[in-house]
């Protein structure tokens, strides 16, 4: 299915797709906006290959880079007062704009539905419980056509094969990248990691 085909049936939000196009495109600058596209492409796609629901897919990953942007004193404090982790404001907006675009995407679009909410939530570091629909957002953010990174090749067959594989290939190697960059690495972001080895080994 081609996402400009896709027509909105007003279960997750009263807007269309062409309105959240519109005032996604004005909070980015084009690259990132193009970004976004080939994100929901992707993720489209995933959605018809594992059984969910294009338009929630669609949603979310049209808007899981809303507050990428964002001045970061602005989300510093939708994170405060919202109540969300404190200890989000120490990592910048590459951490921050997850919970953030979620908050976006339930005050400012009425998007209720919690697997929408946390596939934005979630898409930057994952996490220890994902619905479909947050796999889905989670790979094809790591996947989408324009990606050219060492490495994008083998998650893109794993993810034709097994979103759990494919999600876990970008929890790890998103891990090693940080250490390689002798980052400090939110926290979160661990209890993801070791959340997904236990479950790999079994435990």
């Amino acid at each position: 299915m081609k996402t400009s085909e896709l027509a909105y049936t007003g279960t997750y939000t009263a807007w269309s797709r062409e309105g959240i196009v519109s005032e996604v495109k004005q909070q980015m600058k084009t690259s990132r906006f193009e970004h976004v596209l080939r994100v929901e492409q992707c993720a489209v796609r995933l959605a018809e290959k594992y059984g969910a629901s294009a338009e929630a897919c669609s949603l979310a990953a049209l808007l899981h880079d809303y507050a990428k942007e964002h001045d970061v004193e602005e989300m510093k404090g939708i994170i405060l007062r919202e109540g969300m982790d404190p200890e989000l404001v120490h990592f910048g907006s590459e951490i921050m704009h997850g919970p953030v675009g979620a908050y976006y995407a339930e005050k400012k679009f009425g998007i209720t539905d919690e697997e929408i909410l946390n596939a934005i939530r979630q898409h930057t570091i994952g996490g220890i419980e994902m619905s479909l629909i947050g796999k889905i957002i989670f790979v094809a953010d790591y996947i989408e056509a324009g990606r050219t990174f060492k490495g994008v090749e083998e998650a893109r067959e794993l993810a034709g094969k097994n979103l759990d594989e494919a999600a876990y290939y970008k929890i790890e190697k998103t891990i090693i990248h940080l250490v390689k960059k002798e980052v400090p690495i939110y926290p979160g972001t661990i209890y993801v990691y070791n959340s997904w080895i236990q479950r790999k080994a079994g435990k």
